[in-house]
């Protein structure tokens, strides 16, 4: 995993929580914690980030995750504004994903292993996303998802059709969306 996630990880952190904070999830993690935003890093490292976050918070994995996707994007957007300028609304930004930003991200952060998303309209008139990742992060989406919406003053209903965590071959989430 490219450090520029570790560095957001961090930043939320630091600034929800202090740098106690961070320094306390990097012992219980029991990492160093020297991260720059090119270098590439295990893995296993945002996992016991987030476990060891879990444990200390008593919360679930997939909460820490969706708490760490809402937090990073007012700091993604204080980074690369020019993935946001474009558009108007969450619903916007969210589907320019595949096709705007992470092409964009993998020219900044070379060998940078983005998510795969496919964005489809349901018959209920909901946005449907199929998500395919080996890290199995969906939950980290949903937050993205969640801080976009924050971000461009809209609301959205995130429903979690299937989950790659249950066994399902793609995750498959639902969206409504309104302003």
């Amino acid at each position: 995993m490219k450090g520029v996630v570790f560095n957001l990880l961090e930043d939320a952190v630091v600034r929800e929580h202090g740098l106690p904070a961070w320094d306390s999830l990097l012992a219980m993690a029991g990492l160093n914690g020297a991260y720059t935003s090119l270098g590439s890093y295990p893995d296993s490292d945002v996992t016991r980030l987030v476990d060891a976050a879990s444990a200390a918070l008593g919360v679930s994995t997939a909460d820490v995750l969706c708490w760490f996707g809402r937090s990073a994007i007012p700091l993604l957007h204080e980074r690369y504004e020019m993935f946001f300028t474009p558009h108007g609304s969450a619903q916007s930004f969210v589907a320019s994903v595949n096709d705007i930003i992470h092409p964009e991200v993998r020219k900044l952060y070379a060998g940078a292993g983005c998510p795969h998303f496919h964005f489809h309209d349901l018959d209920d008139g909901r946005m449907g996303v199929s998500y395919q990742s080996p890290r199995r992060l969906c939950r980290l989406a949903h937050g993205f998802i969640e801080g976009a919406a924050d971000h461009f003053g809209d609301k959205v209903a995130i429903e979690h059709l299937s989950c790659m965590l249950d066994g399902s071959p793609v995750c498959r989430l639902a969206l409504s969306w309104s302003r």
